[in-house]
């Protein structure tokens, strides 16, 4: 797949798709009897507003959207952002002069939850405040009678189910970074050091349209790796050497994660089999990846198939999660996730497994749940470890 046959999606979102997740996040906060939800987080803010910028890289300022019981959400802002969150679908901008150490939007966000009595917050796994502990302990301090109870069910259940707009931006950066592994063997070779080798991925990914290559990790050794997060070194690639990166490229905001192994020059037959394994682990999700089964039961299938290599039960923890504006979302497919498969959903199938004296591989694709048939995002790996010669 080249560039030329890539059709870019549409940037950006209609406003009737936040005013949908907005209506949603309401319709269960009336269930609960919560006069309103308090965002602090990026992919929080984004989901519901469409505020998109890489100032978040910044720690210095607090940023607070408040999703009420009706309504569109309110932005509490520093002032630096008022003109981007014009360009959002909310009309509703309060903004101070930031960073401000003794009330860096404090006072505004005390007169907005002021007259409330239960609001929710994300508090559970994978969530964040992102202010300073001692700004909240004084924010709670002036808010003696209100009621903060944990949304995280509320949000990450919302987040989990994709639109079809979603969707699109997902299907579309799956392609570049499926283009881009295509690409792989025009541009390794043996000698070449790992970590050239990674600046070149870089640059085809951003050459067929990615936004940005924000994660790129992997490595290569003799017949396989021994783990699967590090930055690459200047190792030039050798002969026998088993070759994996891992890549979350971006576009609009939405990732891609998945990674490619290959063997440079030959291929042990240990590598080879670990290979074939992880493949069938990865049919089997595929298999299993339907409504109304659970992760835990995407979990159980894939383990069924790596057990015939390695029955260690290993120790990444999960074989996969969700994807979306962040590269790792939740559910986890995990012994311990019971969430249940809904069409919609997007999900990365990442069986590992150990092997030989101490290696491991890893691989991974990225899928939607539909109630028709699981549909593949990424493009499936070949069924045989290639080998770049």
């Amino acid at each position: 797949m080249s560039a030329q046959n890539l059709t870019t999606p549409t940037r950006g979102f209609l406003a009737s798709e936040f005013q949908a997740r907005t209506q949603k996040a309401q319709a269960l906060m009336a269930a609960q009897g919560l006069d309103g939800i308090l965002v602090l987080s990026e992919p929080e803010v984004r989901y519901f507003t469409g505020f998109q910028t890489l100032f978040w890289q910044s720690p210095t300022r607090p940023w607070f959207v408040f999703i009420p019981a009706s309504g569109k959400p309110i932005a509490v802002i520093p002032e630096i952002g008022a003109a981007l969150m014009r360009q959002s679908w909310i009309d509703d901008i309060r903004t101070w002069s930031a960073p401000a150490p003794d009330d860096d939007g404090i006072s505004l966000l005390h007169d907005l939850l002021h007259p409330l009595k239960r609001i929710g917050l994300p508090k559970g796994h994978e969530t964040a405040m992102r202010m300073p502990l001692a700004d909240w302990e004084r924010l709670m301090a002036g808010l003696s009678d209100l009621n903060v109870v944990d949304a995280t069910a509320i949000t990450q259940g919302l987040r989990m189910v994709k639109s079809d707009a979603e969707i699109e931006k997902l299907r579309h950066i799956c392609a570049i970074g499926s283009a881009s592994f295509d690409a792989v063997p025009e541009f390794v070779s043996v000698g070449q050091p790992l970590d050239q080798t990674f600046r070149e991925f870089k640059r085809t990914a951003l050459g067929l349209g990615a936004d940005d290559v924000p994660y790129l990790v992997g490595s290569a050794d003799t017949g396989g790796y021994i783990d699967v997060i590090s930055p690459p070194p200047p190792r030039p690639l050798q002969n026998g050497d088993v070759l994996m990166m891992d890549t979350g490229c971006v576009w609009d905001g939405y990732f891609c994660d998945f990674d490619r192994n290959w063997a440079i020059g030959q291929a042990d037959d240990t590598a080879k089999r670990a290979y074939d394994v992880l493949w069938r682990a990865t049919e089997a999700g595929l298999a299993a990846a339907k409504p109304c089964n659970t992760c835990r039961d995407l979990f159980s299938a894939m383990s069924s198939v790596i057990k015939e290599l390695d029955d260690s039960g290993g120790d990444i923890g999960r074989l996969g999660h969700g994807l979306g504006m962040q590269l790792t979302e939740q559910p986890s497919h995990a012994a311990f996730d019971t969430t249940v498969l809904q069409d919609g959903m997007v999900l990365t199938l990442e069986p590992s497994l150990g092997y030989g004296a101490g290696l491991m591989m890893v691989h991974e694709e990225n899928i939607v749940v539909r109630d028709s048939g699981v549909e593949l995002l990424t493009k499936r790996a070949a069924p045989d470890l290639p080998i770049l010669r």
